[in-house]
């Protein structure tokens, strides 16, 4: 039999600890830690003596007070030092969650954004939280969206659908970019029953015009299916890895695959996704178990195809 003194110990050490993990995952988790985390890879047909380094960023989510101005700059001086190739922005740069005490301009975010800087460039696509804060797209189904726009008026340019040739050490790559697979909101007011993507894969990819290795830039990862092996990898985000992540579980996935495309390096029929875990917080300020991350994938860094 337990004595009541020694309940009361048991009931005041189990609300201490959950006061700690509430604290660890709503004040420091979000908002204090930044990891790297690396992937290296050689896709099939991939073309010998390419060795290209990719930072990816990804579902900033710039808010008051777990996104602010301040962290952004943080997060890119350290992108930068990470010696990438070439930056990717993967989408969801506006909030994604109503608990905020203010909330981050675009032309303040994008300003942040512009400091970042790569041999090849900084190229970006948009999310579908920047679609959906932008009531003048929803309404007319279309974009540019603001986000779009800030990234152009800092010099970012933002790939809607497009495919762009790039070119290191003589060897030549395709970045693709897809628009939103969930782009326009299901709403009464706009009288759109279902939620509709913008994204045209088969478009973006017949832009293609030789037999260069493709990178496919896909903020939800739910287009992979899809993907054909023509694609040497696709990079997203959108799913922060779940943000809570206990035991291998989180309470809420926003995929309708679930836990198979959550986070990081998925390989089917040889052909390779790689999932963000992503910067911020969507729906909730809270992480636990998923902390903030920058990705670096090197690309053409063994010997073995995959």
């Amino acid at each position: 039999m337990i004595s009541r003194r020694g309940l009361l110990k048991l009931f005041g050490g189990s609300i201490a600890g959950l006061m700690t993990l509430g604290g660890y995952a709503f004040g420091f988790e979000p908002i204090v830690r930044l990891n790297v985390t690396r992937y290296q890879l050689t896709p099939p047909g991939w073309t010998p003596g390419l060795k290209l380094k990719i930072v990816v960023l990804t579902d900033f989510h710039a808010c008051e007070p777990w996104m602010t101005a301040g962290r952004i700059a943080s997060i890119c001086e350290h992108a930068n030092s990470l010696g990438g190739d070439i930056i990717v922005l993967l989408g969801d740069y506006t909030s994604g969650t109503e608990f905020v005490t203010g909330r981050v301009d675009h032309r303040i975010w994008a300003a942040e954004l512009a400091a970042l800087k790569a041999p090849l460039g900084v190229h970006a696509i948009i999310g579908n939280h920047d679609w959906w804060h932008d009531a003048a797209a929803q309404k007319s189904g279309h974009g540019p969206t603001f986000s779009h726009k800030a990234l152009a008026d800092v010099g970012i340019p933002v790939y809607s659908n497009r495919s762009a040739r790039l070119e290191k050490d003589g060897h030549g790559f395709w970045l693709a970019g897809l628009e939103d697979q969930l782009a326009l909101r299901r709403s009464i007011r706009w009288r759109r029953p279902v939620t509709t993507g913008l994204d045209d894969l088969d478009g973006t990819l017949a832009q293609v015009n030789d037999a260069a290795p493709i990178i496919l830039l896909a903020h939800e990862p739910d287009i992979f299916p899809t993907v054909p092996s023509r694609v040497s990898v696709t990079l997203s985000g959108h799913t922060h890895g779940g943000q809570v992540r206990i035991l291998g579980w989180s309470p809420y996935l926003p995929s309708r695959y679930g836990d198979r495309y959550v986070y990081g390096h998925i390989i089917e029929e040889r052909r390779h996704l790689i999932v963000s875990g992503g910067l911020g917080c969507s729906v909730a300020p809270v992480r636990f178990g998923v902390p903030p991350e920058i990705v670096v994938v090197d690309l053409g860094e063994d010997n073995a195809e995959a």
